[in-house]
């Protein structure tokens, strides 16, 4: 007899992939968006961890870990000749308070982070230091001097130098020990108050201590050109639009024509055109920082989150972003940036937040309300 085989015409497979596909494309958003759900809650344990650390070294020490060990224990040190050394950043601080004990013990705090014996220490990689998000493959910040390249762990976390240095300098929790702005390093002029609870006055909850940074998407000798718009733009930085003094505000202009707001304006409203003149320099390396480098190891509360960070051209200081710059809190997480306050709490921030409420939440003592309900 003969048997009558049966199969799938061609348009019911047509219809039977086009059903696949469908789904497939309804699904994966979903999935996508589950797994920076679970990213962004590794990053809020990260931030946490820190947020202990940091309370841990408060018990010790009654005040928060300054930016950088410049220039208490720069002793050794040779100044470059802008008048300032590399110092180790605040991370190492409190690393006997995270579970890297081995890694502080390696340290040779006689000596300049640069040094090449300190290679050991700089090259190790913290995880709970790594935001999960993070896109860039590298880990590991290069060097090259010419004659030998060197290699540095990285950290998408930084501590908060403070609100607009335009209305208060070093108004933040983790902040230099002397105001190099000024050039003042000596013990008799420019020492800066140390940052304990007692001088946060505008209430631990309401007072930032550390957030995220994307870092650096190139090396930092690089020359390449990237523009202000997307995540390259994110990990360069530009020279903004509007120089703001300090000297320019005063309580008659402060929410008017507000020099700090201005620079902010023309930092966000860079053209498409723009170039960097400074494609890799935000969050180079974690072992050596500078007190007057706000875009290494520290953030501060200028410009909105997730905007591109912007030199002013009143300041001395290039390349890195100095204190009176505006070095923004970055992130890939949708629509915001965690945010460790310095009770220990960790909370998301909107990129959409009014600028008035950051810079409040960037100040220990500006006097500023911020409620929940305004980030």
């Amino acid at each position: 007899m003969k048997r009558e085989r049966r199969a799938f015409t061609l348009i019911e497979l047509l219809v039977v992939i086009a059903i696949i596909a469908v789904l497939i494309a309804l699904l994966l958003p979903a999935v996508q968006a589950a797994r920076e759900a679970a990213r962004r809650t590794q990053c809020v344990n990260n931030l946490k961890q820190l947020g202990l650390a940091a309370q841990n070294y408060v018990s010790s020490n009654n005040v928060f870990p300054p930016q950088t060990s410049w220039p208490t224990m720069a002793a050794n040190y040779t100044l470059n000749p802008a008048g300032f050394a590399w110092g180790f950043n605040w991370y190492y601080a409190l690393f006997p308070q995270m579970e890297q004990q081995q890694t502080f013990n390696a340290v040779n705090f006689s000596l300049s982070p640069m040094d090449f014996s300190q290679i050991t220490a700089a090259v190790v990689k913290v995880s709970s230091l790594l935001c999960p998000s993070e896109s860039t493959n590298s880990q590991l910040f290069s060097v090259n001097t010419g004659t030998a390249t060197y290699f540095y762990a990285v950290s998408n976390y930084a501590g908060n130098y403070g609100g607009p240095a335009a209305i208060m300098p070093y108004s933040g929790t983790i902040i230099p020990e002397y105001d190099v702005e000024q050039g003042m390093t000596t013990a008799t002029a420019g020492k800066l108050s140390s940052v304990g609870m007692q001088t946060i006055t505008d209430g631990t909850s309401n007072t930032a201590l550390f957030s995220e940074r994307l870092i650096a998407g190139y090396p930092y000798n690089s020359t390449a050109t990237v523009y202000p718009s997307g995540i390259p733009g994110l990990r360069a930085i530009f020279t903004g639009t509007y120089a703001a003094a300090p000297s320019s505000v005063t309580t008659a202009n402060m929410f008017t024509a507000n020099p700090a707001q201005l620079f902010a304006q023309g930092c966000q409203n860079l053209s498409s055109t723009t170039a960097s003149p400074y494609p890799g320099a935000i969050g180079i390396e974690m072992i050596a920082g500078n007190p007057g480098y706000v875009g290494i190891a520290s953030y501060n509360h200028w410009t909105a989150p997730n905007t591109v960070p912007c030199q002013n051209s009143i300041d001395p200081i290039v390349g890195f972003v100095g204190p009176y710059g505006s070095a923004s809190a970055t992130s890939l997480h949708p629509g915001g940036v965690n945010v460790c306050f310095s009770d220990g709490s960790v909370h998301f921030v909107k990129s959409s937040i009014g600028l008035q409420p950051w810079w409040g939440l960037g100040t220990r003592s500006g006097g500023e309300v911020v409620g929940s309900d305004q980030y």
